[in-house]
């Protein structure tokens, strides 16, 4: 199935560059927006599979347009597309509800498989802050995730899981989340299944690299 994405970003030329590269490559760019505000109305009237956000925009950001934009397509996967590696940005995207945040400086063709993986529940997650990402989750922990678990999960469920480590019930991931315990069930259902896994303990021994 074609996935349908909506590009939003504030520079033209950038916008052009990437509906230029995803249509090559197989996408179908239903529409573009230089705004915030923008990008909201064409999410609701539009209903794309993807919407590629950048964060740094006039008016509303990226980071404040998020969630608004998840409630108007609800269906939609949101991947922030950044020149930003600040770690309240990252965080505050994955929070919101983010399928993934990219750096700008991925080569294209990495954009490419990334937004491919999205589509089909993958991470996407450029290298450089998704060990940040971790580290921040973590609080500072020493853990060192194998890769082999980092590469398979959303940023969401990695979150989830190595709260998991630190011995949080549901309930407590949930609020820590701000989420509710239904979605912290349902990542953990979907973790389970990246892994190969059927039980909590399991995911954990991945997470040891067991």
């Amino acid at each position: 199935m074609t996935e349908r994405i909506l590009i939003v970003d504030d520079h033209p030329l950038t916008r052009d560059a990437l509906a230029g590269l995803l249509a090559h490559n197989g996408f179908d760019v239903v529409g573009q927006a230089a705004s915030g505000e923008e990008a909201i109305a064409q999410a609701r009237e539009l209903r794309p599979d993807l919407i590629l956000l950048d964060l740094t925009m006039p008016g509303m950001d990226g980071l404040t347009a998020l969630p608004k934009l998840r409630e108007a397509a609800p269906d939609a996967e949101v991947v922030v597309l950044t020149a930003s590696e600040d770690e309240s940005n990252l965080l505050g995207a994955i929070r919101a509800g983010a399928a993934g945040y990219l750096l700008k400086s991925e080569p294209p063709e990495r954009i490419v498989v990334f937004l491919r993986g999205v589509a089909q529940g993958e991470a996407a997650l450029s290298g450089a802050v998704a060990r940040r990402l971790l580290d921040q989750v973590r609080d500072g922990g020493s853990r060192t995730v194998p890769d082999s678990v980092a590469h398979r999960l959303s940023a969401r469920e990695l979150e989830v899981l190595l709260l998991l480590d630190r011995h949080l019930g549901t309930d407590e991931i949930a609020v820590r989340l701000f989420i509710s315990e239904h979605t912290v069930r349902s990542h953990v259902k979907n973790m389970l299944g990246k892994l190969g896994v059927s039980s909590r303990r399991e995911a954990l021994e991945k997470l040891a690299g067991g």
